[in-house]
């Protein structure tokens, strides 16, 4: 196996955001890219991600190969590469090479680690609320609705999203109309409730796009979806917040 990115970005930002959400993960390198999907320790958050060959210079898979590592440790590792390096992954025995070459060439070693063989798998979830629009829109929102709770309404209306957050004192509104940048499809009120501290960690996806997907449902998961044609995808599903009273 070995695998060249001229962008080393895709890759640097990808390991930087799921770190923040997750400790260790498996690769499942093959020929249709490179894929993630794993659940933070509290069981509230699923990251999905997918690296497309198409988005590397050099992808040559010989026989798919499932690689466990710590995220913390390689984010530290991606963190050393700059935006013209030439990044290279290798399989060499039981440790992951990774190689940074612009001037000079840097060689990390990093060891494969053994975690449970349990796959996760992606839940089948349907969503009659349907939000395409700015990633900086959406971030903009949420960081509102921080300064106030530490949870957030989506209320999705036909050509309409509002963002409530209420805290002891104070409260904020956020309307997000459907226009020519937002897209909102909705054929009835709908309203849940998620954790603003996971979506602080998600809406960093927006490093690696500039337009977001949120789908979401009444007391439903919640689905945000950031990608890139033919190099990146990133998602996250995020269990809602249900009130007891």
């Amino acid at each position: 196996m070995r695998l060249t990115l001229s962008e080393p970005k895709y890759l640097k930002d990808s390991i930087s955001i799921i770190s923040e959400l997750v400790n260790e993960a498996k690769l499942k390198i093959s020929r249709d890219g490179i894929e993630l999907v794993a659940m933070d320790p509290a069981n509230v958050a699923m990251v999905i991600f997918k690296l497309l060959p198409t988005a590397f210079t050099e992808y040559d898979v010989e026989k798919p190969a499932d690689i466990a590592i710590n995220l913390a440790n390689l984010r530290q590792i991606m963190r050393r590469a700059g935006p013209s390096d030439m990044l290279t992954l290798e399989l060499d025995s039981n440790k992951l090479k990774v190689q940074l070459k612009s001037s000079s060439t840097r060689t990390f070693s990093l060891p494969i680690i053994d975690m449970e063989d349990k796959d996760q798998k992606v839940p089948e979830l349907s969503f009659p609320v349907n939000i395409e629009l700015d990633s900086t829109v959406f971030n903009e929102a949420v960081n509102d609705a921080d300064i106030v709770s530490e949870s957030v309404n989506l209320v999705a209306e036909p050509g309409k999203l509002t963002l409530q957050a209420e805290g002891d004192l104070n409260s904020a509104a956020i309307e997000i109309r459907d226009s020519e940048s937002a897209k909102v499809v909705a054929k009835e009120k709908t309203k849940a409730k998620y954790s603003i501290e996971y979506l602080k960690k998600m809406i960093e996806g927006s490093k690696l796009s500039d337009r977001v997907l949120v789908q979401f449902n009444k007391d439903y998961p919640l689905r945000i979806t950031y990608s890139t044609v033919d190099k990146v995808m990133m998602a996250f599903i995020l269990a809602p917040r249900v009130d007891t009273d």
